[in-house]
């Protein structure tokens, strides 16, 4: 059993997810702006705003192009969707998946998994992160992004995860001893032009 104080850090650290995701909600406002909103006072009801279907972000269906050519020079003779892998690129329902992985590696890859959720669900996936498993997660670019490195268990590497949630698009990366600079960013630039 957790001592209290870990118990109340963790609380505190979802709710502190639970305030970011609620902030970064977009504000349905004039002409579709997108402007953030701030949290609602206490006891107010939460608005909960649906982004229109005609001005929602759209996943890409291209891997490489959703990134810079800074990142794909960092990706240079990394296979991209090697069959071995399984399913990858588009995905029914409007995914990506792009595994950046040589089948021959032992653990060096990157797999990144774009789809559609929304607020209820991604905030309820984020708050467990925090609070069971110590993510750390703050609010860039009108989103809330989410991530934790560790050591691989078999290989003196580093592995990780990095969560990035706006507008019902989740962008999730799982890596290990390959993390290119810019990536995540690439990504979101990318989807939220």
């Amino acid at each position: 059993m957790a001592p209290r104080a870990t118990r109340a850090a963790a609380a505190a650290a979802s709710v502190v997810c639970l305030a970011a995701l609620v902030a970064c909600a977009p504000d349905p406002g004039p002409a579709g702006t997108g402007a953030a909103r701030s949290p609602t006072a206490a006891g107010s009801p939460a608005a909960t705003p649906t982004p229109s279907v005609a001005g929602r972000a759209e996943i890409p269906d291209d891997c490489r192009a959703m990134l810079t050519p800074g990142v794909l020079s960092q990706l240079e003779g990394v296979p991209l969707n090697d069959p071995a892998f399984g399913s990858s690129g588009p995905q029914p329902g409007g995914g990506l998946i792009c595994v950046w992985r040589d089948p021959a590696a032992d653990t060096t890859g990157l797999i990144t998994t774009i789809t559609y959720m929304s607020r209820g669900p991604a905030l309820d996936m984020l708050n467990q992160l925090v609070a069971e498993e110590g993510y750390a997660c703050y609010t860039p670019v009108g989103g809330t992004r989410c991530e934790k490195t560790w050591q691989n268990e078999t290989y003196p590497v580093t592995d990780g995860r990095t969560l990035f949630w706006r507008d019902d698009i989740l962008i999730d990366t799982v890596y290990s001893n390959l993390a290119p600079s810019g990536y995540t960013d690439a990504v979101v630039a990318s989807i939220f032009r």
